[in-house]
């Protein structure tokens, strides 16, 4: 299974985490712009990585 995480790399926690099977790359994205607006608005680094477990 494949996991996208959402990781705030100036608060140094993860925002989210998001199962590729569900989510796309389009969706991740449009998941950034509306729920995690605060971190981008700040100028925080927003960082996407891809697990697998």
């Amino acid at each position: 299974m494949e996991i996208q995480e959402i990781y705030c790399n100036n608060c140094k926690k993860v925002l989210g985490r998001y199962n590729l099977k569900y989510y796309s790359d389009d969706k991740i994205g449009d998941l950034i712009k509306s729920s995690h607006e605060k971190h981008v608005r700040e100028g925080h680094e927003i960082e996407i990585r891809r697990i697998k477990s």
